[in-house]
């Protein structure tokens, strides 16, 4: 099932058709939020289940079915399900200063800008999504591989920072085999850029499984790992992904404050952009994504580093320490997601009864009134997912410091995030 295209091919197809519709709606719906499927389907549905069973569990599992590159692949390879070959449109190399994250923590702070009416509001929605397929499609046929993909998508930097942990992992049979076999097949087809024998971390491999199907010697398997396998090395982890991460876990706190907790004036101040209000919040929100909390993460490493014996560079030990925020920071997507979708689920089945609210009734449940609320169950949910997440960023600190004295600093910054997020959560 996995070396046939055709699974995937459909998956993908009705992805896309899926994606066809969410942009139409948005521009032709209502512009009530909560009556169109392009908000409560995007935001509600697919942004929940990503955070919640994707990522976690399957790593980039999403970006091998995104409909997104999928037509700039098909102009690129000349055919619809061919792989990469002697036939695709020859393309530039994209440029040696963006082969990083930082365009990936740019798009993300302009969504954490302009989130509150993204969220909100189908017709934002629906230029959102036109906007990332017109630009996807524009540099595939510019660019060669999945530039988009790799280095400009916000979606795809977000899962990639976080797929370290994910247990679905490309790896290869016999690496002896692989010297012997100087073609390079795998890593010609690969659209990600990506030679399996070298593969040392999930954050770049889309899991497309075109060096799997490539390969004539049978040599490449999709395999499942331990959570958290690349901790505590997080392999190939850049100051890029750092500041990736760091920038994670304060948009993760910023929503959680305006989308659920008590104060319902941050929303509204969010919402209304161009006022003198949400130029404060703008500011407010550069200061503490770009400044307070990688200062404070900063200060953190430079204690941790006067403690340690062996000395790093500065920017060494910023990378090195790195890997305690990804458990954190996924694991805080993922209860403030249990928390946001709790109370807006209830919206899944009216909107899939009148989809563009025009008034239909095609399931008989327009008129089922939305009740969610946040369960018990939902509260100790969110609470067990912080302490884990708390639980394997300690574990990764005490895999990382020489000593008990080194982690201390770490442990701090662990346990003030973890209980900043409680507190908004929980109360």
């Amino acid at each position: 099932m996995l070396r046939s295209r055709w699974p995937q091919f459909i998956l993908r197809a009705l992805i896309l058709a899926g994606f066809i519709f969410t942009i139409l709606s948005g521009f032709l719906g209502s512009q009530v939020g909560s009556h169109n499927f392009a908000i409560i389907f995007v935001w509600i549905a697919w942004w929940s289940a990503l955070k919640l069973f994707f990522i976690p569990l399957g790593g980039r599992t999403w970006c091998s079915i995104c409909p997104i590159p999928l037509p700039g692949e098909w102009l690129q390879n000349k055919g619809i399900l061919r792989s990469r070959g002697p036939q695709t449109r020859p393309g530039k190399r994209w440029p040696r200063l963006w082969r990083n994250a930082w365009l990936p923590v740019f798009g993300f702070v302009l969504v954490g800008w302009f989130g509150a009416i993204i969220l909100t509001a189908p017709r934002v929605t629906a230029f959102v999504l036109l906007g990332l397929f017109l630009l996807a499609t524009m540099l595939s046929l510019i660019y060669e591989r999945r530039a988009f993909c790799r280095h400009v998508c916000p979606v795809g930097g977000f899962i990639g920072l976080y797929a370290r942990l994910a247990p679905p992992v490309i790896s290869v049979n016999e690496p002896s085999l692989c010297a012997l076999h100087t073609k390079k097949t795998c890593y010609e087809v690969c659209p990600w850029e990506q030679y399996p024998p070298a593969l040392k971390t999930s954050a770049n491999c889309g899991l497309c499984l075109e060096c799997l199907r490539a390969c004539p010697y049978n040599n490449i398997s999709l395999r499942l790992r331990p959570w958290g396998a690349e901790l505590p090395l997080a392999a190939k982890m850049g100051l890029d992904d750092v500041f990736l991460a760091l920038t994670m876990l304060t948009t993760a706190a910023i929503d959680t404050v305006i989308f659920l907790g008590p104060w319902g004036i941050l929303k509204s101040v969010a919402y209304t952009i161009g006022s003198p209000a949400w130029w404060i919040f703008a500011a407010s929100f550069l200061l503490l994504t770009l400044v307070i909390v990688p200062a404070f993460y900063t200060l953190v490493v430079w204690v941790a580093e006067r403690i340690r014996k062996e000395r790093f560079s500065f920017k060494r030990s910023l990378v090195y320490y790195g890997p305690i925020l990804l458990p954190i920071g996924l694991t805080s997507w993922m209860a403030f997601t249990l928390a946001f979708a709790s109370t807006k689920s209830s919206y899944l089945l009216p909107v899939l009864s009148d989809p563009l609210g025009w008034g239909w009734n095609l399931l008989g449940l327009t008129n089922h009134l939305p009740t969610g609320q946040t369960s018990s169950f939902s509260l100790a949910l969110q609470t067990l997912l912080l302490a884990g997440g708390a639980m394997s960023a300690t574990e990764t600190a005490r895999k990382l410091s020489r000593s008990t004295r080194e982690s201390i600093p770490l442990l701090a910054f662990i346990a003030t995030y973890t209980w900043i997020m409680l507190w908004l959560l929980l109360g």
